[in-house]
């Protein structure tokens, strides 16, 4: 893509409104704009990383064996009375009445609307386990929304839900989540640490909270000083027994929130014990019957005894993510994203528009690239190397080539990698095979 014909408008100042750094830098960098309280419009930057954590989303619910579909945002009201929380979830739902005065509301979760479509479809233990999920999303009417899309109103989020026939099978549903969980915060650069948390709202008796660690993190959080460590998560899911002692194992380093601390086990982890703020990016929820118990969800059983299938349910926050990667990858000229998530990998920096020689190297390293399969954003504007130096740091992608006429003149370009600051001159060949490697 050229800039000269893309939509970026950065901003060399933070606006007055943003508190916290990803805040600043998303509005900086041209990511979102506001467009109502706690509401924002995703700019092409922006809407990019979106897709691209996305789809590594996507990637592990499917490698967990979940199934993808994807539910409306306007649900019915006689739903959630099924269920008996449409009195009970409170002022964070938005309640709308249509042209016909029935009543609606604007999703903020979906565990009574996949109950009904599953309890329309299923009928046997044979239907069962399943595990469904969308990406989707989410409103909640936050009192005071803040800190941009970490704390919004309109928010996208991926949830899935388990059916299963038995406790023994839920859980091994909900231990297939955690892992899956783990590889996908590894794979965006993030380390995340699963804590015991509240149901909440959800309901249930077993329940996790996966945090980012970060100073204007919501949250107080206490672990164990392993968790600062690599975990390797090369389990076989499909054996329960070996996933439960996988996750067992896992869970035995302590770690938790302020509303859910083992003072005992803080005394045994002693000069180990670690505390910090964090950010919840996802939370995982097993709460048995509550739904399906209470919205006459039932399949006929092995023996042809009516069952009432376990459920789960499997929230990762889409659009929180990028607010959090923020949090964690970011220096005091802008973002630095990991190479996953990245809107582009290179930045293309032509120094001299005005210079035919310059110009002619850099179209043909921007078709090279290209047709390398490389995301490429190629500053081509008539601006100020200064200007566009700043432009490509504060957006922060993976990778900046330069152009220039000395360069040329000496037949190499300089390559800089953004997380680190190294800058080397290679040849434009080289230049390519370098921001192209795996």
């Amino acid at each position: 893509m050229r800039l000269s014909r893309y939509f970026l408008p950065v901003m060399k100042e933070s606006p007055a409104e943003a508190q916290i750094v990803s805040h600043k830098l998303m509005l900086r960098a041209g990511l979102v704009r506001q467009t109502a309280a706690g509401i924002y419009a995703w700019l092409p930057l922006g809407l990019r990383v979106l897709q691209k954590i996305s789809q590594i989303v996507r990637e592990e619910q499917d490698r967990a064996g979940a199934i993808e579909l994807l539910m409306p945002t306007l649900q019915s009201a006689d739903l959630w009375r099924e269920s008996g929380r449409y009195d009970a979830y409170g002022p964070e739902m938005l309640r709308i009445t249509d042209r016909h005065d029935r009543e609606i509301l604007y999703g903020p979760t979906n565990e009574e609307m996949i109950t009904s479509v599953f309890r329309d479809a299923a009928r046997s233990y044979r239907d069962l386990p399943r595990t469904l999920y969308h990406i989707q999303w989410k409103f909640r009417d936050e009192v005071r929304p803040r800190f941009g899309v970490m704390r919004g109103r309109e928010f996208l989020m991926k949830d899935a839900y388990s059916f299963d026939l038995d406790e023994a099978g839920a859980r091994h549903s909900y231990n297939r989540m955690f892992v899956a969980y783990l590889r996908t915060y590894k794979r965006m650069g993030l380390r995340a640490i699963p804590m015991q948390a509240d149901t909440g709202p959800i309901g249930g008796d077993l329940s996790h909270e996966f945090i980012v660690l970060a100073p204007t993190g919501e949250s107080e959080v206490f672990y164990h000083t392993a968790w600062e460590q690599d975990r390797a998560l090369d389990v076989n899911a499909d054996d329960a027994v070996a996933l439960q002692e996988f996750v067992g194992a896992l869970t035995a380093d302590y770690a938790a929130t302020d509303e859910k601390r083992d003072l005992d086990r803080e005394r045994e982890a002693g000069e180990a014990l670690c505390t910090s703020r964090g950010i919840e990016v996802g939370h995982i929820f097993y709460f048995g019957t509550k739904y399906s118990d209470s919205m006459g969800l039932k399949v006929q059983g092995p023996g042809g005894t009516e069952i009432v299938p376990q459920m789960g349910s499997y929230g990762i926050g889409v659009s929180r993510l990028m607010g959090a990667i923020i949090e964690a990858s970011h220096d005091d000229k802008g973002i630095v994203w990991p190479d996953a998530v990245a809107p582009y990998a290179v930045g293309l920096i032509n120094m001299r528009a005005d210079d035919a020689a310059c110009a002619a190297a850099a179209d043909d390293l921007y078709a090279t690239l290209t047709a390398a399969g490389v995301e490429v954003l190629y500053d081509d504007r008539d601006e100020r190397g200064g200007a566009k130096f700043a432009t490509m740091d504060l957006i922060g992608l993976p990778w900046q080539i330069v152009v220039g006429p000395k360069g040329l003149a000496n037949g190499v370009v300089e390559v800089k990698r953004r997380a680190t600051g190294e800058k080397v001159e290679l040849s434009p060949e080289d230049a390519v095979a370098r921001v192209s490697a795996k």
